[in-house]
């Protein structure tokens, strides 16, 4: 493949100049814009009146705005939820809203990181939405469930950008490479510093063009090499978000790929979120979770792991408690795996929530005053040391739950051998009247 050419100048930034201005030319996103997608219809038909648009940066949302009021005709008004208040977005609407009421055209308010409003700021909308005396887009990268009110989203029609693909930030680049609002005539690109810009993007046309030229202003001459790309990034920034929807994604596929038994994809997602910034801590206090939760008695040392572990974090802290918690992380993911633990307690809660507590039977009672003994508190308690094989046949539950089994040992690791000794302590603990009950 021949090395890509630059033309053309423009004052402003090279992304901005390669806005796409059409629907045809916006790259990507061919589920929402292709020939049959549901956007593409709505825009096609003049139907859109309060969208949402939810997805990373650089994934063409606000381009794709701009291509709806310029289809429909509207002034487009850009604001953003983090520079601006409800003063200004309160006047966008009362506008709008004189002018569609005498005949003239309604504004399209695109409010970008529309997550930053509260729940308050988001009401200010809904009167306006509902008699549609403004064209709206809401944009945002967060996720909608958690960030926006039942109320707006109830009026709103949602669209998910999804991050661009390789394919289509070649073809964003190659664009970039031949069209007249490129470059200065001259620039040329190496496939290598071609794909090197699709890594380090992350999805983002924005910060690709960005990265792009960037390359060119420290080219020593007119070819951009992987070199020069390298040189003008630095270093790749991942796409996370320590208090977004990212933040739980990725710690879900951390503990899901652990759970699974998968070495490579924990350490994979590990390598993510502390490259993406995130709190070592948390990420120990998870590893802490699993331990209990997927592991448990299957192999009673990965709790010990885990919170050696931690401590790691807090005595030594980044970087150097990095593969303390890959060595966590792997040592979960290649022990064997039991939740009964898990199950266990949650019968218990089950029964604990969903019935009646009764009382703790008097034999387990203390009895420290003759009143209380008299009353019969003790009476019939037996210890267990003094008694032959370290077992008394006494229960330990209310009459009510008596036989019921809330620790199920499996067949895995170490379990296997607590599995025959539990069934042999509960015939020697079981009452002769006492049968077993599964509860739930």
């Amino acid at each position: 493949m021949e090395p890509l050419a630059f033309s053309g100048e423009r004052p402003a930034p090279l992304a901005d100049r390669m806005r796409p201005r059409r629907l045809e030319d916006v790259v990507g996103q061919q589920a929402l814009l292709g020939a049959t997608g549901p956007l593409r219809t709505l825009i096609e038909r003049d139907r859109c009146r309060a969208l949402l648009f939810w997805g990373p940066p650089g994934s063409g949302k606000t381009t794709v705005g701009r291509i709806i009021a310029e289809r429909s005709e509207s002034p487009f008004v850009h604001l953003s939820a983090a520079l601006s208040g409800v003063k200004e977005v309160k006047a966008v609407l009362e506008r709008s809203a004189a002018r569609w009421q005498t005949g003239g055209t309604r504004d399209l308010l695109f409010l970008d990181e529309i997550h930053r409003f509260n729940r308050a700021q988001q009401d200010v909308l809904l009167s306006h939405l509902e008699e549609g005396t403004v064209l709206f887009i809401g944009a945002t990268t967060e996720n909608p469930s958690f960030a926006l009110t039942s109320a707006l989203l109830s009026r709103c029609q949602l669209f998910r950008f999804a991050p661009l693909d390789a394919a289509a930030l070649r073809s964003l680049i190659r664009r970039a490479v031949e069209d007249t609002r490129g470059l200065e005539p001259g620039f040329r690109v190496t496939d290598e510093a071609l794909e090197t810009l699709i890594v380090l993007c992350d999805g983002d046309a924005r910060r690709a063009l960005n990265a792009l030229e960037l390359a060119a202003s420290v080219a020593a001459g007119q070819s951009i090499g992987r070199e020069q790309v390298q040189h003008a990034v630095q270093r790749k920034a991942p796409q996370f978000d320590r208090a977004g929807d990212e933040h739980f994604n990725i710690i879900s596929a951390l503990h899901k790929s652990i759970r699974n038994s998968d070495a490579d994809a924990a350490i994979y997602w590990l390598a993510r979120m502390l490259e993406g910034g995130e709190d070592p801590r948390f990420i120990a206090r998870r590893l802490i979770r699993i331990a209990s939760e997927d592991v448990g008695l299957a192999d009673p040392r990965a709790l010990s792991v885990a919170v050696a572990a931690r401590d790691a974090v807090e005595w030594i802290g980044l970087p150097e408690c990095d593969l303390a918690l890959v060595e966590a992380a792997v040592y979960l993911a290649m022990a064997p795996k039991s939740n009964a633990l898990y199950e266990g307690y949650a019968r218990a809660v089950d029964d604990v929530q969903g019935d009646t507590n009764d009382p703790v039977p008097l034999h387990l009672c203390n009895a420290p005053t003759a009143l209380m003994k008299r009353l019969g508190y003790g009476r019939g308690y037996q210890y267990a040391h003094d008694v032959p094989g370290g077992v008394a046949r006494m229960a330990c539950l209310p009459d009510r739950l008596a036989g019921r089994r809330y620790y199920r040992p499996r067949s895995a690791g170490w379990e296997r051998l607590l599995r025959r000794r539990v069934e042999r302590l509960r015939r020697q603990q079981a009452n002769s009247g006492g049968g077993a009950t599964e509860p739930g």
